[in-house]
């Protein structure tokens, strides 16, 4: 225990050096002071992908449709919550579109640092995502996209909430609940096998992904252009990040929507149009007989 908090302590310490002083408003929120739990959770979700498919190789996939109907429904309205939540909370502090910085609202940045807390937490709640992909064995949607991007995100926010926790650090997070509102929304309904029928639109959830992280990076962009006192380094790094997602998901696009396309009939492409994101899917290859309930 002792050499656990010595490295912690020294951990911690190298983060100061690095990025400067913490933000004393998040001080003894949960999971803050330390990273090492942030470190240690993703640690975990890099261990389940790999361990868990070694143990579900030689195992019937499980189907899961009760948990993932459920599961979508309270991943959509945390996001739903999030969504109103900002919306409110930036109006009533009177932030800036162009450029926020991180101490002129007062009360008004603890609400919105308390609403990008949660924001942070939803992407633990995520990494079930891709444990739903092990268990259903979907091994083929576990990318180095989905990997990526989840394990990256809620490094990322555990660092935004320490440093930068209120300010222009409202923007992506705003959009990005008003995306997963309307993605675990589509998760959830296709886990009903009459909805199917009406889910054609699941490219265009990436269309709107990638929209949003044009959005974000234009935004990030726009405060160092015309500064307002937020860090600029924070700001180039953010776009920097943005950036690699974009690359990312529009290779996925051309090679979901574009590449396959003429090699497919209508029924085909819609197929591979309905390969849902956390594990639920409506040609998995096994019949219900063949799947644990």
């Amino acid at each position: 225990m002792d050499h656990i908090e010595a490295f912690d302590k020294k951990l911690n310490i190298f983060l100061e050096d690095l990025f400067g002083k913490r933000d004393s408003r998040v001080r003894g929120w949960l999971l803050l002071d330390s990273c090492l739990p942030t470190l240690s959770f993703t640690a975990l979700y890099l261990l389940l992908i790999y361990f868990g498919q070694i143990y579900m190789k030689n195992r019937t996939a499980y189907s899961l449709k009760k948990v993932l109907l459920v599961y979508n429904f309270v991943v959509t309205m945390l996001s739903f919550y999030m969504l109103i939540e900002l919306i409110l909370s930036t109006w009533t502090a009177g932030y800036r579109l162009q450029c926020q910085n991180l101490n002129s609202a007062g009360d008004g940045d603890i609400r919105v640092a308390k609403v990008l807390w949660w924001y942070y937490f939803s992407k633990l709640i995520e990494f079930l995502d891709t444990v739903f992909f092990v268990l259903r064995k979907k091994n083929n949607q576990i990318t180095f996209l989905h990997v990526y991007h989840h394990a990256s995100m809620f490094n990322i926010w555990w660092c935004v909430l320490n440093w930068i926790p209120c300010g222009q650090s409202f923007f992506g997070p705003l959009l990005n609940s008003f995306i997963h509102v309307l993605m675990y929304s589509y998760y959830g309904l296709s886990t009903i096998p009459s909805m199917h029928k009406y889910l054609w639109w699941k490219k265009y959830l990436t269309q709107a992904q990638l929209l949003q992280f044009l959005m974000t990076i234009t935004h990030t962009l726009s405060a160092a252009v015309y500064p307002c006192g937020f860090p600029l380094g924070c700001l180039l790094f953010q776009s920097s990040y943005m950036m690699t997602l974009v690359i990312l998901f529009v290779n996925f696009y051309i090679q979901t929507y574009r590449k396959r396309r003429p090699t497919m009939d209508g029924k085909d492409q819609r197929d591979v149009q309905n390969n849902y994101a956390n594990g639920y899917s409506a040609i998995n290859g096994a019949s219900s007989k063949q799947k644990r309930q």
